[in-house]
C-alpha cells in the first residue's frame, strides 16, 4: 500500500512538506511528534514525556520540567515525502520561538485536547499562524481521556477560532472504549488493536452507519458552500465523490477558508497514519505557497522555490553547541552545497559554508547539499544572527525577518563571584544572540546587569542555562516588569524654539506640536502616529521626517518615570527655519526636546502589562482562587464549569502574578493549574505610579 519508509532517495520538490505542530501545554503536541517519529522509521521506539525519552525535548530542563521549551527540528519519510517538522513550544512564555518556526513553514497541525477544547494558548498561536497566513488542519487528541467529546472540541474551534470545521472522521468508542474512527471521504472504518502500530480498514460499524451518512452528508454540504466547483457538482449530484471532496478539502486548507478536523489518541498511537495521510494530501508543498519576496535596492523582488534559481535562505535559529555554532535556515530559493560562500544580506558580509546538516533535534547527519524546500543546520556561519538573510553573493535579496517580541518582565542578574563578571557578561551574549526575545542591559543608575524577557518562566529557564550550561552561579533579583507612559491629555500650539550659535554655522529651528492621545481604535502596533499640517512650505518636507525622527527618539523616556513613550499622536502645525542655520540634524534635535517639553506640559499617565490568566481548579477551590485573585488586582471575566472543576478566566496586572505558581499550588494541594497570555496594557494606581517612579 506504502512506499518503503526507510527509502532514501530524494524528494521531488512537489513531495516536500514544511510543517509545524501547533498547541497548548499539555495538548500532546510532544506525543504527536515521537508517534510520527516511530511510524515513519525515524526512530525505532516510542518516546514518553513522561519518561523524558522523547527526540524533540531533549534539553535537560524540557525533561526535566515536561514542557517544551525550544523549537525542534526533525526530519522523516512517508509515502515518498520528506517531512520537515518543528515541535513548538506551548507555553505563552516561549511564543517568540513560535514566531520565528512559523516564519519559514508551509503548513501546520493544530493539536486540541478533546476534554478542554481550544485553550488560550491554542488561540494564540492560531492567531500567529493567521498572521503568516500558513494553512493547517486541526488534530483533536486525547479522545480516551474521561470527559473526551470530539463534538464539543470542534464547536470551540468554530466559536473561539472563528474558521469553518471541517470534521472527516466519526470516533469509534468513546473514553476507555475509544478504538478507531471512521473515514468520512472513503466511508470506511479504521480501527488500532492493541499492540498493534498500524490500522485495520474495514466495513463502517452497523450501529454507525447512519450517523456516518449523517456527517458524510453535512461535510459535503459544508464543502458546498465554501467551494463553486464542489457547489456545481452537489447542485447537479446531490453528492460529491471521494475525489471531489479530497481535491476541495485541499483547496479550502491553502486558501484558509476551512480547516480540515481530524481526531485520535496519540498516547495510544491511535490517529497518526490519517494524520500523515492528511498532512501529504491537503498541506502545501513549497510549490504551492508564493514565491517568497525580498528587496534589493529598494525594489521589491520575487524569487521562486527552484533548485536551479540564486540562493536566497532564512536564519530563523541560531544554537551553539559544544561542536560549534548551528544556524538553523530555511532555503526558499537555490542549491548550496559544502564550501560554497554565502552573503549576508543585512551586514554585507560574506561567510562559508563549512558543512550541512540534516537536524534530527539534537542529532545530525551530513548531507552534501541543501536546495529550495529544505529545512537545515549549517556548521561554519560566525556571524549571521536569527532572521538574516543569506543569499548567493551575484543575486543579493533581504527577506522580511522574524518580527522579535518585546520583553515585558525583568530581573537583575549578578555573578556570585567578582571574577566571573566578564564570564556571566560573555553567557549573556551568547544567549541574546540565540534568543532574540531576551534583552540585556547596563542599569545606568545601579549599574546592575539587567535580563530582560517574556515571563517569569522564561527568564528561570535561561537562569538555569547559565547555571547548567556555562557552569556559573548567578544571583537573581526579584523581577520587574516593563510599565510604559501614555498622554491622558494633550497639549495644543506648543511651541519649541532650539536657537544654538557657536561660531560658524549655527542651528535655528522653530516648531509648532500639537500632542493628544491616541484613538484606541487604532491599530499601530508601535502607538505613536505623526502627522504634519504645515502647509506653504513654511518647513521643507525632508525637515518634517527630521522631526518625525527627533519625535521618535523622545518616546524612550517618559516624565513619569523615564519608561517608554505610547499611545500619542503628534501633530507638527506650524515651523519656521533659517536659510543658512536650519539642518535637519537641527530639526531632529528639535523634535526630540520638543516632545520631551510637551509631554512635561501634558497630564501623562503609568500603564502597567496586563495578562489574561485562565485558572483551572476544582470546584470545592473557586472561592479561594477568586478571593487571591481579587488580592492581585484581578477582573474575572469569565467562569464555566467543566466535570468536577471550574475554569476561571481574569485579566491581572502582571506584575501581581510573580509567585502565583506557588501559591495556586498550596491553596489547591496541587490540583490548580494556570495559563496566562499577554493581554497589553492598562492604567495603573497611584501606588504603583509612586513606586514604578521612584
Amino acid at each position: 500500500m506504502r512506499t518503503d519508509l526507510r527509502h532514501r532517495t530524494t524528494s521531488p520538490l512537489t513531495r516536500v512538506r514544511n510543517l509545524g505542530i501547533l498547541a497548548h501545554v499539555d495538548a500532546g503536541k510532544t506525543t504527536v511528534t515521537e508517534r510520527i517519529l516511530y511510524l515513519t522509521g525515524a526512530t525505532h521506539k516510542r518516546g514518553e514525556v513522561h519518561d523524558g525519552t522523547t527526540v524533540t525535548d531533549f534539553d535537560p530542563q524540557e525533561r526535566d520540567r515536561g514542557i517544551t521549551i525550544f523549537a525542534a527540528a526533525v526530519s522523516c519519510l512517508w509515502d515518498g515525502h520528506r517531512i520537515n517538522l518543528i515541535d513548538t513550544p506551548g507555553h505563552v512564555d516561549f511564543s517568540d520561538e513560535v514566531e520565528r518556526s512559523l516564519r519559514v513553514l508551509d503548513g501546520a497541525v493544530a493539536v486540541f485536547d478533546a476534554v478542554a477544547g481550544v485553550e488560550p494558548q491554542s488561540e494564540a498561536v492560531w492567531r500567529q499562524a493567521d498572521r503568516h497566513a500558513v494553512p493547517r488542519i486541526a488534530f483533536v487528541n486525547k479522545l480516551d481521556r474521561a470527559g473526551a467529546d470530539l463534538d464539543s472540541a470542534v464547536r470551540s474551534i468554530r466559536e473561539r477560532l472563528r474558521t469553518v470545521p471541517l470534521v472527516v472522521q466519526l470516533p469509534i468508542g468513546q473514553e476507555d472504549e475509544f478504538t478507531g474512527v471512521v473515514d468520512l471521504l472513503r466511508m470506511r472504518a479504521l480501527i488500532w488493536r492493541a499492540g498493534r502500530d498500524r490500522y485495520e480498514e474495514g466495513p463502517v460499524p452497523d450501529a454507525l452507519r447512519t450517523e456516518a451518512e449523517r456527517r458524510r452528508r453535512l461535510l459535503e454540504e459544508a464543502v458546498a458552500e465554501l467551494h463553486p466547483v464542489a457547489l456545481e457538482e452537489f447542485c447537479e449530484r446531490s453528492a460529491l465523490t471521494e475525489h471531489t471532496l479530497a481535491a476541495t478539502l485541499r483547496d479550502l486548507t491553502h486558501s484558509g477558508e476551512g480547516v480540515v478536523v481530524l481526531c485520535g489518541s496519540a498516547y495510544r498511537n491511535c490517529g497518526i497514519e490519517p494524520l500523515l495521510e492528511a498532512v501529504v494530501a491537503y498541506l502545501p508543498s513549497p510549490l504551492d505557497v508564493p514565491p517568497v519576496r525580498g528587496v534589493h535596492d529598494g525594489a521589491e523582488q520575487e524569487r521562486a522555490a527552484d533548485p536551479d534559481a540564486p540562493f536566497a535562505g532564512l536564519v530563523f535559529k541560531v544554537n551553539s553547541t559544544a561542536t560549534g555554532r548551528l544556524t538553523y535556515v530555511r532555503v526558499y530559493a537555490g542549491t548550496i552545497r559544502k564550501g560554497d560562500a554565502v552573503l549576508d544580506a543585512g551586514t554585507n558580509r560574506c561567510e562559508r559554508i563549512g558543512r550541512i546538516l540534516r537536524v534530527q533535534a539534537d542529532r545530525h547527519a551530513e548531507v552534501d547539499r541543501a536546495q529550495a524546500g529544505d529545512i537545515v543546520a549549517v556548521i561554519g556561519i560566525k556571524s549571521a544572527r536569527t532572521g538574516a538573510t543569506l543569499c548567493a553573493p551575484a543575486a543579493p535579496l533581504l527577506l522580511e525577518p522574524p518580527t522579535a517580541a518585546a520583553p515585558v518582565v525583568t530581573v537583575a542578574v549578578e555573578a556570585r563571584s567578582r571574577l566571573d563578571t566578564d564570564r556571566l557578561a560573555t553567557a549573556l551574549a551568547r544567549l541574546v544572540e540565540e534568543d532574540p526575545s531576551l534583552a540585556v542591559r547596563t542599569d545606568p543608575e545601579t549599574g546592575q546587569t539587567v535580563l530582560s524577557g517574556m515571563g517569569e518562566l522564561h527568564l528561570e529557564v535561561v537562569v538555569e542555562k547559565i547555571r547548567r550550561a556555562h557552569g556559573l552561579e548567578v544571583g537573581v533579583g526579584r523581577p520587574q516588569v516593563s510599565y510604559r507612559e501614555t498622554v491622558v491629555r494633550g497639549v495644543t500650539g506648543f511651541v519649541h524654539r532650539h536657537v544654538k550659535q557657536d561660531g560658524g554655522a549655527g542651528q535655528f529651528v522653530h516648531v509648532v506640536l500639537d500632542v493628544e492621545p491616541l484613538d484606541p481604535d487604532d491599530d499601530r502596533a508601535e502607538g505613536f502616529a505623526f502627522t504634519s499640517t504645515v502647509t506653504g512650505g513654511r518647513v521643507p518636507q525632508e525637515f518634517v521626517r527630521a522631526v518625525e525622527a527627533g519625535c521618535r527618539d523622545a518616546l524612550s523616556e517618559g516624565p513619569v518615570g523615564g519608561h517608554p513613550v505610547t499611545g500619542l499622536r503628534v501633530t507638527l502645525t506650524d515651523g519656521a527655519t533659517h536659510s543658512k542655520d536650519s539642518s535637519e540634524m537641527a530639526f531632529r534635535t528639535a523634535g526630540r526636546f520638543g516632545l520631551r517639553e510637551a509631554l512635561r506640559a501634558s497630564v501623562t499617565a503609568l500603564l502597567e502589562p496586563v495578562v489574561e490568566v485562565t485558572v483551572t481548579v476544582p470546584d470545592d477551590a473557586v472561592g479561594t482562587v477568586l478571593g487571591d485573585l481579587a488580592a492581585r488586582r484581578g477582573r474575572v471575566t469569565g467562569q464555566t464549569a467543566r466535570s468536577g472543576t471550574a475554569v476561571v478566566t481574569a485579566t491581572v496586572p502582571l506584575a501581581e502574578l510573580f509567585g502565583y505558581a506557588s501559591r495556586l499550588r498550596s491553596r489547591t494541594q496541587g490540583r490548580g493549574t494556570f495559563t496566562t497570555r499577554p493581554a497589553g496594557y492598562a492604567p495603573a494606581p497611584a501606588s504603583v505610579t509612586g513606586a514604578a517612579s521612584s
